[in-house]
């Protein structure tokens, strides 16, 4: 079953994070590998939290995954270049949120794409917390931004 592509919604900051294609991602089929995926998911989402928050707001809370679901649409080859993530936040529910993120080769097709399930917690005791709304403007707003 074909799945439709994610489009990033005008409402949410679309940020974007350089991604290098290495030597040790590529498994026997000759293609980056689909755990190298999920970290590059991981990695976007950390990106775009530590661009927007200070230190003591990343001191005081934390985001654990509860989730990873990735569509695979064609494959990254060894020396691929200029690959970037793409990534967006849904709406809060309660202490959770959906990521997004869509991996783009050099000619900007999708490669693949993915939604991650975070949930907010208090550093210290690892507790979730419901997000606070200071939390969703730097998320929001439509602009575009970059981790160069």
């Amino acid at each position: 079953m074909a799945r439709a592509v994610l489009e990033p919604r005008a409402d949410r900051e679309l940020f974007t994070v350089p991604l290098e294609v290495r030597d040790e991602h590529i498994d026997a089929n000759g293609h980056v590998n689909n755990v190298v995926y999920v970290g590059w998911l991981q990695d976007a989402g950390t990106a775009h939290w530590n661009a927007r928050f200070d230190e003591d707001t990343r001191g005081r809370w934390s985001w654990v995954a509860l989730r990873h679901e990735i569509d695979y649409f064609r494959p990254l080859p060894p020396g691929s270049q200029d690959v970037t993530a793409r990534t967006w936040v849904g709406d809060p529910q309660g202490p959770r949120f959906n990521r997004y993120v869509r991996i783009e080769d050099a000619q900007g097709r999708v490669c693949a794409q993915g939604v991650s399930e975070w949930c907010l917690v208090e550093s210290r005791t690892l507790r979730p917390v419901r997000i606070p709304a200071e939390l969703l403007g730097p998320f929001q707003a439509g602009r575009v931004t970059s981790a160069d």
